[in-house]
């Protein structure tokens, strides 16, 4: 059998298994695609007949790799008829009888069809470089697709390695002795007051893997997700590992819409144990515990708040540091409420540019209106409330009404349909 030599494939198949974290039978699948591409190439250059390749023209070809000899052969799986119409997928019975007696019309056989050393051509080898080049990319990404789908939500540690436009690439493993593989940060993932030096280490958020092939890392990483504060409150807090505690609801402003607000976050929790304090817990002795999340975060705002079954205690724990007088649930359908504050508090209960209220809103559900007690109208604001409803009200009224109706129309309609069916008959 006849072999195009290739110096040096052992090396090379080694090289690139160390180099790109890939198995050799990887390495080794991805070199015969290439090279079937390459030789595809080849027979489309040298056909003088002009013949039509389709894209599954060349299925019933493959390459055999002779690793320990340095080079390859092409083999063609053709299909023994009687009378030949296409002299790559098919050969005569004659032909084959006069090696193998025995075979018979319909049956397979596999000939070497390698081309002459010096015929595969220029052309060809730069088609294999590329279609190399590309199979290995895709097989790296498998791999990386593979690894970390499962860790998808989770944290890991990340390493700063250089800067893309706006995005930051880092540097993350799915484990311990795992090779690294990149991960994109993008800005509106970052936080700001995080110092992105090279060789900077941070605990990310994976939120991501993409799929496909599209260019740049496939892992998609965030500082300012919520799930990374949860992470990091369940790995310093043994109560929230043993489900002693548990985290409720999380609302995080990490990129605030102004620069002159800091990042913030609230976080609800709550026990069924009446012996342990959850907002202590997770607190810890003299701030001991929250400091950790804090310095992780590079000082970011925490508040951590009890949560409650009962809506109005929830809300006014949510509006925390403020002290709350009152909270009144003007309208539970569309979860509208209004809280009322002494005049000294309702700085503090709204927040610098409105950051307080908002998140506590977000926390709960709940669309937080705050009010100055003192200049509260109950009266007034419940009439106003009450005037609102029935409008309302009447307009589903009115909506159910036109269904109804419609609904009898088509009844009618059917039964029309029916008793012509009948008359027809």
């Amino acid at each position: 059998m006849s072999m195009v030599t290739l110096p040096g494939l052992k090396e090379l198949i080694e090289s690139i298994s160390h180099e790109r974290n890939l198995p050799r039978l990887a390495v080794q699948s991805a070199i015969r695609e290439a090279l079937l591409k390459g030789y595809e190439r080849y027979r489309r250059a040298q056909n003088l007949e002009r013949k039509q390749f389709d894209e599954d023209y060349f299925e019933n070809f493959e390459v055999e790799l002779d690793i320990d000899g340095e080079g390859f052969r092409v083999l063609s799986t053709k299909t023994i008829v009687e009378e030949v119409t296409n002299t790559d997928h098919q050969i005569s019975l004659d032909e084959v009888q006069q090696v193998a007696p025995e075979a018979q019309l319909g049956d397979s056989v596999v000939l070497d069809v390698t081309p002459d050393q010096g015929e595969f051509g220029r052309m060809a080898a730069m088609q294999t470089k590329q279609v190399l080049a590309q199979k290995l990319r895709d097989q790296q990404r498998q791999m990386v697709q593979e690894e970390f789908q499962d860790l998808e939500g989770t944290v890991l540690q990340a390493r700063v390695l250089r800067f893309e436009r706006q995005s930051v690439v880092l540097a993350v493993s799915s484990g311990f002795g795992q090779p690294e593989v990149e991960a994109e940060l993008p800005k509106r993932e970052q936080l700001p007051n995080d110092n992105y030096r090279a060789n900077a280490t941070f605990k990310v958020y994976l939120k991501k893997v993409s799929q496909g092939q599209q260019r740049g890392p496939q892992l998609l990483v965030s500082r300012a997700d919520a799930g990374l504060v949860v992470y990091l409150f369940a790995n310093e807090v043994p109560e929230i590992e043993d489900e002693v505690v548990r985290i409720v609801a999380v609302a995080r402003e990490a990129n605030p819409p102004s620069r002159y607000v800091g990042p913030r976050t609230k976080i609800a929790v709550d026990t069924l144990d009446r012996d342990v304090d959850p907002v202590g817990a997770c607190i810890g002795a003299r701030g001991s515990r929250i400091q950790v999340v804090v310095n992780e975060l590079r000082g970011e705002k925490i508040d951590v708040i009890r949560w409650s079954p009962d809506p109005a205690t929830y809300i006014a724990n949510a509006l925390s540091p403020a002290r709350v007088d009152e909270v009144r649930l003007m309208d539970p359908e569309s979860r509208q409420t209004h809280v009322l504050v002494a005049e000294d508090q309702l700085s503090l209960a709204i927040g610098k540019e409105g950051q307080n209220v908002r998140l506590a809103a977000r926390l709960t559900g709940w669309k937080i209106d705050i009010k100055d007690k003192a200049k509260y109208d109950y009266a007034g604001e419940d009439e106003k409330f009450a005037a609102v409803r029935a409008k309302y009200q009447s307009e589903e009224d009115e909506l159910e009404f036109e269904e109804e109706l419609e609904d009898d129309n088509q009844e009618e309609l059917e039964e029309e349909d029916t008793f012509d069916t009948n008359d027809d008959e």
